[in-house]
């Protein structure tokens, strides 16, 4: 699969426009950065298995920006008391993860001695994914309030779609019987031997995503917050990690968890 540069710029154009047309009805703004630990569910492993959960963890970074629905930045003043403008705010994104993936687990123990052991040891990879997109949040107590200090904590949950351009990386080091093909990454029989031909392909590619979450807010300023937010991520791929083999247990996509600590602070 190769990167869709059309698709992504056509997002970007439709993300310009969306962001001009906001700012033309006066709604204030929001900005933040994000980062914290990811945990990325792929084929490597058994994802099952809390060993290969937690080895294969890795960081997440990012950029985001809110639209307040709840202030008006033209007036200096709150905008007409809807449910909707209280208790939601448009959150859009980009953010990078990067994840080092290996087999961990009983499949790899040290007392397990048979090439197809010896196989997944020597097969690590890297995850690497660039995500734009948009998330609407809820938040079931109300905006006002929380602004004018009415309570120092804001819960709230979200759910949005992102476009994710993935580039994956793969190495060996599986000593093959034939020397010319030591370490070869094209080389299918250097990887397990019960996948079929072709289930490693690092090709670079993109694909949606569907993207949901909980966190709570913290007021420490006026003008700013510290957000907390665990996140769910699900790909609508399975080659994001650059394995998708065929085995039995494998039914889902890859997907990951990613809790991210925030600084946001108001504009308008």
């Amino acid at each position: 699969m190769t990167l869709d540069f059309k698709c992504l710029a056509l997002i970007l154009c439709l993300f310009a426009i969306g962001q001009t047309s906001y700012s033309q009805l006066g709604f204030s703004h929001e900005i933040g950065v994000i980062a914290g630990p990811v945990q990325f569910r792929s084929d490597f492993g058994n994802r099952s298995d809390e060993e290969t959960n937690f080895g294969n963890s890795g960081i997440g970074i990012g950029i985001v920006h809110y639209i307040n629905f709840a202030y008006r930045a033209d007036c200096n003043c709150y905008s007409t008391d809807t449910y909707f403008n209280d208790h939601f705010k448009l959150r859009n994104e980009i953010s990078w993860n990067k994840t080092k993936l290996e087999h961990l687990g009983k499949w790899v123990d040290p007392s397990r001695t048979t090439p197809e052991a010896n196989q997944l040891r020597g097969h690590t990879g890297v995850a690497k994914n660039l995500d734009i997109g948009t998330q609407l949040e809820f938040f079931p107590l109300s905006i006002r309030s929380f602004q004018s200090y009415g309570y120092r904590f804001a819960p709230f949950a979200s759910l949005g779609v992102h476009y994710t351009s993935f580039t994956p990386e793969v190495t060996t080091t599986y000593a093959n019987p034939d020397p010319s093909a030591v370490g070869d990454v094209t080389d299918p029989s250097n990887f397990y031997s019960f996948w079929a031909p072709g289930s490693v392909d690092a090709s670079p590619g993109s694909t949606w995503s569907m993207v949901t979450s909980v966190g709570v807010r913290y007021k420490v300023g006026k003008l700013s917050d510290i957000m907390l937010d665990l996140r769910w991520q699900y790909y609508f791929d399975d080659w994001v990690d650059g394995l998708n083999h065929d085995l039995v247990y494998n039914k889902n996509n890859d997907w990951l968890l990613w809790l991210n600590v925030g600084y946001i602070y108001y504009l308008d």
